[in-house]
């Protein structure tokens, strides 16, 4: 199953997201206070959530290590506000086959924070998912722009609070590496493969990639691709309205071989990059401040808390800058995590209610490697420089802004390892030369996926 994004939307450029990506690292402010005192206290108390003593729930979320910890605070604080009892159960990569066991099983988590926006809605298609009641719908119209609030419905109706959103078009480069290369920022992709050879050719691969995780894979191939083909076709890729074997599909992977297929490019190699979990192409990067296994990782905003647990300072020893513009202008892509209630209760609807107010937001902020879509979360929350102008650039993107696209697509074909766009992407950093073939396995996958 799929369903579009609302036309109005879909007929227009990402003007302010594109536009921000720019601006992302240099912005002074963008409403709300200017950012420049760290907040570091308790949560802000704007909600009023009921009494719930005596009650337990569930929730599940595909997020371990640091982002769970993170996330674990947040639940803490709902559990002293109402004095409900919160489990938190991580679901794996397959978000809708753990969901799918459950459901079968008739034990469905109370709470599921769903990372694909495709997925979301087969679970409202199928009535796994539960509308938002009257409280979270309020919390969301105070707080949040109707892009988001559309993102989080089906057929109309709301049915998903975006709790977690990120910019996945940022890389995050060793300062260190990049002193002794003599590398500097890039602005385009051209001159991203030039400073990524400049670091080769002083002994120091230049990006580790996550190749393990094929869900990075897509990311890269989105930011090439909407770069490069502009809006309207990736719009209308997303929506399988033209084929995988179209010739901008051709023209993006031939692209993303430059630098897949260039010796030296890649940390460990294509093969090492296959064997490379996403938190470990981090620590290839920051883990030996000067003495990496590579000069850049790409990802989102997240990378953050990955950059801490490598032991380097943000700011210092990372840096960010946007994804270098392939075509006319710099892209960025936008992902998140939406929750939904799979029961009827008020327990969970509480907790949707607390995940959409600045409160719940507020707290994983102060922490690091989060980004709200929340307008009303003070950015003085976020514990550094970076991390504040990259959410007051989604912030001051409104309503315009790109989704990622395989969070759009079905699940069988964008959302599962070892399946569809995932695997046919692992595959072609594999063999980067075999454009053509990769092309129609994925146009193969996405027909039987999108059924048109």
């Amino acid at each position: 199953m799929h369903v579009s994004l609302p036309a109005k939307r879909s007929t227009r450029a990402a003007v302010a997201l594109l536009a921000a990506g720019a601006l992302m690292l240099t912005a002074a402010g963008c409403g709300g206070d200017d950012g420049d005192t760290v907040s570091g206290g308790p949560p802000p108390n704007t909600v009023q959530l009921p009494n719930l003593k005596g009650q337990r729930l569930q929730v599940t979320a595909v997020w371990t290590g640091t982002e769970q910890k993170n996330f674990t605070k947040v639940l803490a604080e709902f559990e002293k506000r109402t004095g409900a009892k919160v489990s938190f159960v991580p679901s794996g990569d397959d978000m809708a086959g753990f969901i799918g066991s459950k459901v079968a099983g008739g034990a469905p988590p109370d709470v599921a924070m769903v990372g694909q926006v495709g997925v979301m809605r087969e679970f409202a298609q199928k009535g796994w998912a539960k509308p938002l009641g009257a409280a979270a719908r309020a919390q969301l119209a105070k707080n949040f722009a109707k892009g988001w609030q559309d993102l989080g419905s089906y057929q109309g109706k709301p049915y998903g609070v975006y709790f977690k959103v990120s910019n996945k078009s940022l890389l995050w480069y060793n300062t260190s590496a990049f002193d002794y290369a003599g590398a500097k920022v890039p602005k385009t992709w051209k001159d991203f493969l030039a400073q990524a050879q400049l670091l080769s050719d002083s002994g120091t691969d230049a990006v580790a990639i996550g190749g393990q995780d094929g869900w990075t894979l897509t990311d890269w191939f989105e930011n090439v691709y909407l770069s490069q083909a502009g809006p309207e076709k990736y719009d209308q890729l997303a929506r399988h309205e033209i084929k995988w074997t179209d010739p901008s599909v051709k023209k993006a992977l031939e692209t993303l071989a430059e630098l897949w297929g260039t010796k030296g490019l890649v940390a460990g190699g294509r093969s090492g990059a296959l064997q490379t979990a996403f938190p470990d192409s981090v620590t290839k990067a920051f883990g030996n401040k000067a003495e990496p296994d590579a000069g850049m990782v790409f990802e989102a905003d997240f990378v953050a808390a990955n950059v801490a647990d490598a032991g380097a300072k943000l700011d210092e020893d990372a840096k960010v800058f946007p994804f270098p513009a392939v075509g006319d202008q710099a892209p960025v892509v936008t992902g998140g995590d939406v929750g939904v209630a799979l029961k009827n209760s008020k327990a969970a609807q509480a907790l949707l209610t607390f995940l959409a107010s600045p409160d719940a937001a507020t707290i994983w902020a102060q922490s690091g490697g989060f980004i709200s879509a929340n307008k009303n979360v003070k950015f003085s929350a976020y514990p550094n420089a970076s991390m504040r102008k990259i959410a007051q650039a989604l912030i001051a993107a409104g309503n315009d802004f790109r989704f990622d696209m395989s969070d759009q697509a079905p699940a069988s074909f964008g959302g599962k390892p070892a399946q569809g766009e995932w695997k046919a992407l692992q595959d072609f950093l594999k063999n980067p030369r075999n454009v053509e073939g990769i092309q129609r396995q994925l146009e193969r996958d996405a027909a039987k996926a999108y059924k048109n």
